[in-house]
C-alpha cells in the first residue's frame, strides 16, 4: 500500500466527549490524514455508515446514556453497514473483565486502552490500514459471499514469499474459509499443521469446530477441556462446549457451560437466547427468570430492545412464582411482572401487544387466586389460525391449562407442533421443550402451586400414595425446588410404605436438596432423613 493511498483513507471517529474527538482528529491530522468524519453518538454514527463507506472506524466504548460502542458495533455488523475492508478499533479507559470478554467476542480489529501516546496511536492505525488494503480483494469476495474465490486468493498470497508478513492473518482466513465451505477433513489437517508450527488460539478453536463438523466429538472435548484451564481461552472453551452439548442434545450440560460463558461475557444476547430455551427445558425456573432479566438489562438501547423481551420477562416471573410457596417472593415477582408491562407500554406505546398483555394479566390473576378475573380475560381472546409467535402461543396455552381449559390448551399445543414441523425448526432444544411441555400439560392437569397444595393436603390426611403421586408430579416440573424435593423424600422414606422407595428418584431429590440453601427447619428435617437416604443410595 503506497503512502498516498494510505493517507487518503476515510476515517470515522465516534465519541461523546468533544475534547476526545478534537484530540483524536488533531492526532490523525498530524499523522497526515485529512478525510475525517466525526459522530458524537451512536445514532449519528449509524447514519454516517449508511451514507459512506469508511476504511477505519475509531469508536469509544462509552457513548453517553443511550446506545454504547458495543451495541453500535454489533448493529453495524448485523446490518452489514461496515465491510470487512473497514478496520474497527475500540477505544476505552475501562478494563472491566466482563466488558473486555464481551468485546473480544465481537472480534474488533483492535482495542486501544486509554491513555495512549500519539506514537502508539499512529503505529496501530497505519499497521491496520496497510493490512486491510493488502487483503482488500479477499475481503471483497467474503463480503459478497464468494468464499471459494476468497480462498483461492488466500492460497495465492500464502505461496507468495513477498507476503510473508501477512502469513498469520492469511492462515487464519484460510481456516475460516475451509470451515464455511464445509471442507472439514481438509480443515482438520490444516489446523493440525498450523498448531505443529505455532500454538495459535484461533487454530485450536478452528480445530475444535472442524472436529465438531466432522462428528469427532471426543477429540473436540479433549481440546476444550485443556482450553478451560487457561484464562485466555476459558470463555471460548465454555461457549464451544455449550454448543457441542446442545448439538448432542445434552441439555443439562449445555445449560451449565453456556451459563459459565454468559457469566464471563453477559452481553452476548444470542447465547442468552439459547439459555432461555435450555432453562425452560430443564425446568430451571429461577435461572430462566434471571436470564430474561439479563437480556432486558443488556438489550436496552440495542437492536435487541423489542417488546418481546419485556413480555418474556413478565412471563418468566409468573412461571417462577408458580413454583414458589413463599408469599413475599411470589408478591415480589408478581410486582416485577407488572412493572415489565409498564415498561413495555412506556417504551413501545405503539406496540400491538394487547392480547399478549391480557394473557399475562390473566396468569397474574390466577397466581393471586382471582380466577373469575382470569377467566374473563382469556374468554375474550380471539382464536388465531396462524402462529405469529411461538412465545405468545405457548403463554396462551399455559393460561388455558392453568384455568382448567385443557381442550383449548391442547389445541394450541397441536398448532405449535404443526407449525414447527411445517417450518422445520432446526432448534432441537426448542422442539424438545415444546414436545415436553405438551406431554407434561397433557399428563399433569394441575399447576405447580396446586400440585404442592394437593400433595401436602393428602399427606396430612394420611393418604400417602396420593401424596406421593402429587409430589412426584410436582418434582417432575420443579426439579430445582428444594422444598418439593424434601417433601417427596419424606413421603418416599416413610417407614409405613417401604414399597414406595425409588432409588433413582431419591438420588435426584437428595441432589436438589444438597445444592440448595435450606432454612433451619428444612435442615433439621434433612438431618433426620439422612440415615434413611444413605441406607438406600
Amino acid at each position: 500500500m503506497n503512502n498516498k493511498r494510505l493517507y487518503e483513507s476515510s476515517i470515522l471517529l465516534i465519541d461523546d466527549q468533544p475534547l476526545a474527538l478534537s484530540y483524536m482528529k488533531q492526532s490523525l491530522e498530524s499523522l497526515g490524514f485529512s478525510d475525517i468524519s466525526i459522530a458524537e453518538n451512536a445514532k449519528m454514527a449509524l447514519g454516517l455508515c449508511q451514507e459512506h463507506s469508511f476504511n477505519l472506524v475509531l469508536c469509544s466504548f462509552n457513548l453517553g446514556k443511550l446506545k454504547d460502542g458495543y451495541q453500535l458495533y454489533e448493529e453495524l455488523k448485523a446490518k452489514r453497514l461496515i465491510k470487512h475492508t473497514c478496520g474497527f478499533i475500540f477505544i476505552s479507559a475501562e478494563t472491566d473483565t466482563s466488558l473486555v470478554h464481551s468485546v473480544i467476542e465481537l472480534q474488533p480489529d483492535d482495542f486501544l486502552a486509554k491513555p495512549f501516546s500519539l506514537k502508539v496511536f499512529g503505529e496501530r492505525i497505519i499497521k491496520l490500514l496497510k493490512r486491510k488494503q493488502a487483503l482488500a480483494k479477499i475481503y471483497d469476495f467474503i463480503d459478497v459471499g464468494n468464499d471459494s474465490k476468497a480462498l483461492r486468493y488466500v492460497n495465492e498470497m500464502l505461496s507468495d514469499s513477498s507476503k510473508n508478513n501477512l502469513s498469520p492473518i492469511l492462515l487464519k482466513l484460510r481456516g475460516e474459509l475451509l470451515l464455511r465451505l464445509n471442507r472439514t477433513a481438509e480443515a482438520v489437517d490444516f489446523f493440525k499443521s498450523v498448531l505443529n508450527i505455532q500454538k495459535f488460539t484461533w487454530a485450536r478453536v478452528g480445530l475444535v469446530e472442524a472436529y465438531i463438523q466432522n462428528s469427532e466429538f471426543t477429540q473436540a472435548k479433549n481440546i476444550l477441556e485443556v482450553m478451560l484451564t487457561k484464562p485466555e481461552t476459558r470463555l471460548v472453551g465454555y461457549n464451544l462446549l455449550g454448543k457441542l452439548e446442545l448439538y448432542l442434545e445434552n441439555y443439562g450440560q449445555a445449560q451449565h457451560y453456556l451459563s459459565l460463558a454468559s457469566k464471563l461475557a453477559p452481553r452476548n444476547i444470542e447465547r442468552q437466547e439459547d439459555l432461555i430455551v435450555l432453562t425452560k427445558y430443564n425446568h430451571d425456573h429461577e435461572k430462566h427468570f434471571k436470564v430474561n432479566k439479563e437480556i432486558v438489562k443488556y438489550a436496552k438501547h440495542s437492536m435487541h430492545d423489542k417488546p418481546d423481551i419485556y413480555l418474556n420477562l413478565a412471563r418468566a416471573g409468573i412461571d417462577y412464582a408458580l413454583t414458589l410457596d413463599q408469599a413475599d417472593m411470589v408478591n415480589r415477582l408478581t410486582r416485577q411482572s407488572n412493572e415489565c408491562l409498564s415498561q413495555l407500554r412506556k417504551q413501545f406505546p405503539d406496540s400491538k401487544a394487547q392480547e399478549q398483555i391480557d394473557v399475562i394479566n390473566a396468569r397474574i390473576h390466577y397466581l393471586k387466586d382471582e380466577h373469575a378475573k382470569a377467566i374473563a380475560l382469556v374468554e375474550q381472546l380471539e382464536d388465531q389460525p396462524i402462529i405469529r409467535s411461538i412465545d405468545d402461543t405457548l403463554d396462551k396455552a399455559k393460561a388455558f391449562h392453568e384455568l382448567g381449559m385443557h381442550y383449548k390448551a391442547n389445541q394450541l399445543f397441536t398448532q405449535l407442533a404443526e407449525h414447527c414441523e411445517k417450518y422445520q425448526s432446526e432448534n432441537t432444544a426448542l422442539n424438545a421443550y415444546l414436545k415436553q411441555e405438551r406431554q407434561e400439560r397433557d399428563e399433569i392437569r394441575y399447576s405447580p402451586k396446586e400440585l404442592n397444595n394437593n400433595a401436602v393436603h393428602s399427606y396430612e390426611k394420611g393418604k400417602y400414595e396420593e401424596a406421593l403421586s402429587f409430589f412426584t408430579q410436582a418434582f417432575r416440573i420443579m426439579p430445582k425446588n428444594a422444598n418439593i424435593a424434601l417433601n417427596l423424600l419424606q413421603v418416599m422414606l416413610d417407614n409405613k410404605h417401604p414399597t414406595s422407595i425409588n432409588k433413582e428418584l431419591i438420588s435426584r431429590c437428595y441432589e436438589t436438596v444438597q445444592s440448595a440453601k435450606l432454612d433451619n427447619e428444612q435442615q433439621a428435617r434433612l438431618e433426620k432423613l439422612k440415615p434413611l437416604i444413605n441406607s438406600v443410595i
